[in-house]
């Protein structure tokens, strides 16, 4: 850990007996009360009940208030936990990677000249980017592919292949051919300027090739990577025919579900198949669900996934997605540099501290909270739990792991062995992200059973929680657009809710109260949990989201 300042004692409060608990209701913002919202139409009465506290207060989670280039940009998962646990704001991911493609620093980093030399004559290398096409600035931007196969003509690159994994997730759900005939247009152009060979090979959903996260769902990987190394996968004349023709086939289906493809020839050949001698970039800046296709290319011991013949490639990725691991060892931006996140000051105290997620939020509480390190910081002093997800849709069981996490919790907190905890509820985001309305309102009702029992039990314990969330998702189901309802299946720019719930208030209700902040936010949580805790804040910290009458 980083040699640290002591914490100062608050001189006029005192903590309560039990243990401070963050609940982070994943997905959970504050939209409007209509139809389209499906926290309000849920039977979430404990939620309901919370959202009327005097110590209730609405916060930002998006936009510049996490370190987005804009309140124009949608918060996520993991800027958020980041902003929670570092109590300060960072520069995040796609604000770095503007920085650096405007600047020019991303093309004189050493990955990407070594990249386009292996790739330009006399090297007969091809030069391959594979990431999630969109504009949804959560994962990526279309913008920055672009830019770089911009870059990469002017530099001698004679032939690219661009492997498009669809969104349908941060932007609307049936969107993949506007962006793919963005990427088209592009290509041929650039194509006919330079006379180069620039196509697009492989591709498919998000959700169903690549993108796999936490080790949830390995084969996801493999279906990616047998399309865009191997050549295998259903075969299409372009992109937009298979898109159009998954369509057709399936009228339900969205962009994140779409099956891998494989762009051929005349003679039904693969275009665009990774081999000896070729340089792959994954242009994604996100790291939760890079990690593992980082891993396929650069470990050759691998044997989560069946690979077939391993080319010989250079492999970049956007960022460094796990900095502890290396993953990946080759990167073309440098991710922020975070330190002294609080938990770190109170491992110093010596205080010991829980974890609990499930799979699919397990890294939120631990990696990223933790300023992009993983595992342990202290582990005499820590408990992580993950609980192991579901391998089906989430839509099919919207209660996810919700009364596990709540058990595990509980355990905890009555175990008196601990002083601070954090837990993720995932539901509200991970349901709300498959676009069905009725699915999502019975995971929110889940959000509100479990947020009811931790609540009980923070009684018994004497205890305070804090309930809040790291970006909005289930406040906005869906929009009218000439009359018909159009899934919104992307995070939103709504504040999340953030109430103190404090066992002894009705005893000490003149000890503190919210403050008034101009512009509150996630990164405010950290001097609060330090104020509750009986600390004063660390000097660079945001402001605390409470004020001490004394």
């Amino acid at each position: 850990m980083s040699n640290l300042v002591p914490l100062k004692k608050l001189k006029h409060f005192i903590p309560r007996p039990g243990p401070l608990l963050v609940v982070v209701m994943d997905g959970l913002g504050i939209g409007e009360k209509n139809d389209a919202n499906a926290i309000y139409k849920a039977n979430a009465p404990t939620l309901k009940s919370l959202f009327e506290s005097k110590l209730y207060t609405d916060i930002l989670a998006h936009g510049c208030a996490v370190g987005a280039p804009s309140d124009a940009d949608m918060g996520n998962s993991e800027i958020g936990h980041n902003a929670i646990g570092a109590g300060r704001i960072f520069n995040q991911g796609a604000k770095l990677v503007n920085e650096a493609i405007e600047t020019g620093r991303l093309y004189e980093n050493e990955n990407w000249k070594k990249s386009v030399e292996r790739s330009s004559p006399p090297q007969k290398g091809a030069l391959h980017f594979i990431g999630l096409l969109s504009d949804g600035n959560v994962h990526s931007h279309i913008k920055h592919l672009l830019q770089m196969t911009q870059k990469a003509s002017e530099a001698g690159v004679k032939k690219i292949r661009i492997h498009p994994l669809l969104d349908g997730r941060d932007v609307f759900e049936k969107s993949a051919c506007q962006f793919v005939d963005i990427l088209e247009e592009h290509l041929h152009r650039l194509s006919e300027k330079t006379k180069g060979d620039y196509r697009i090979a492989s591709g498919g959903g998000r959700m169903k090739i690549t993108m796999d996260r936490y080790n949830a769902d390995w084969t996801m990987v493999e279906h990616g990577w047998h399309a865009h190394v191997h050549g295998v996968g259903r075969p299409f004349k372009s992109a937009k025919v298979a898109i159009e023709t998954f369509y057709q086939e399936d009228p339900k289906i969205n962009d994140q579900l779409l099956p891998a493809f494989v762009i051929v020839d005349e003679k039904n050949q693969a275009i665009g198949k990774i081999q000896d001698g070729d340089s792959v970039v994954f242009f994604n800046f996100r790291g939760d669900r890079a990690i593992e296709i980082s891993r396929a290319f650069e470990e050759r011991e691998l044997n989560l996934i069946n690979r077939g013949q391993i080319p010989e490639v250079y492999f970049s990725g956007m960022m460094q997605y796990d900095g502890d691991l290396k993953v990946p060892k080759n990167f073309l931006v440098n991710p922020p540099k975070i330190q002294r996140t609080f938990c770190e000051y109170l491992l110093q105290e010596k205080m010991p501290l829980f974890a609990v997620s499930e799979t699919q939020k397990f890294g939120h509480v631990t990696y990223f909270w933790n300023g992009n390190r993983s595992g342990y910081l202290n582990p005499q002093l820590e408990k992580y739990v993950e609980v192991p997800s579901d391998k089906i849709e989430f839509d099919k069981a919207p209660q996810m792991k919700a009364a596990e996490i709540t058990d595990e919790t509980i355990q905890l907190l009555k175990s008196g062995n601990y002083q601070f905890g954090r837990i993720n509820l995932a539901n509200a985001d991970m349901v709300g992200h498959t676009g069905n309305f009725d699915a999502t309102v019975k995971a929110v009702e889940a959000v509100d059973q479990s947020v009811s029992r931790i609540l009980d039990a923070i009684k018994q314990v004497k205890g305070i929680a804090l309930i809040t969330a790291d970006h909005g998702n289930a406040d906005l189901m869906y929009t009218m657009e000439k009359g018909k309802r159009v899934s919104v299946t992307s995070h939103t720019l709504n504040p999340v809710p953030f109430v103190i719930f404090d066992s002894q208030y009705s005893v000490h209700m003149s000890e503190y109260a919210i403050q008034k902040l101009e512009k509150p936010g996630l990164a405010n949580i950290a001097a609060t949990c330090l104020n509750l805790l009986g600390y004063e804040k660390v000097a660079d910290y945001e402001p605390s989201l409470i004020q001490f009458s004394h």
